[in-house]
């Protein structure tokens, strides 16, 4: 494969992991509660917050892993061992993140659902499991695949003078 097109779809997953992490570190200053609250209240004092980003350590992994997969394929390792590795890991990271965002539904359902509106946040979180469980499933598709071209092709083909 050409390096343009693996060079570009690297770039576009690192700017994907710091979208997203610049994200999680920006967006807690601007939420209703933490607003006048200092940074150590938001960061220390919120246990949804640290759910949130020892959730997030799996997709992260998954982003680094994707990102080894495609250099990988730069160097011609499409059917290594390592990529299928890789692969497997981004499999597991992928339903590991849908599991945790299915945990913070069930946590916001439990403890925040008579205090705010979680309609949008919901449908959100909903649309990222979607998401999770197509990266997940796309990689045990290519995990499978990766796993059949690596068997040695030999069919069973008796030879003429032997007896059986």
């Amino acid at each position: 494969m050409k390096k343009i097109p693996l060079l570009f779809l690297q770039v576009v997953l690192v700017l994907i992991g710091s979208g997203i992490l610049v994200f999680m570190l920006w967006e807690p200053h601007f939420e209703g509660r933490n607003v006048n609250a200092t940074p150590f209240e938001i960061y220390f004092k919120d246990p949804f917050l640290v759910y949130v980003y020892m959730g997030s350590i799996p997709f992260f992994v998954a982003l680094y892993k994707a990102f080894k997969v495609l250099r990988y394929i730069g160097q011609d390792k499409v059917f290594s061992e390592a990529t299928v590795d890789a692969v497997r890991t981004i499999k597991h990271c992928a339903f590991i993140t849908a599991g945790a965002i299915v945990g913070a539904d069930t946590y916001l359902f439990i403890f925040v659902s008579g205090n705010d509106d979680l309609a949008g946040v919901i449908m959100l979180s909903f649309i990222a499991i979607f998401i999770s469980l197509i990266v997940g499933a796309a990689a045990v598709v290519c995990e499978r695949i990766l796993r059949n071209a690596q068997l040695p092709h030999t069919s069973y083909m008796p030879d003429k003078h032997s007896e059986n």
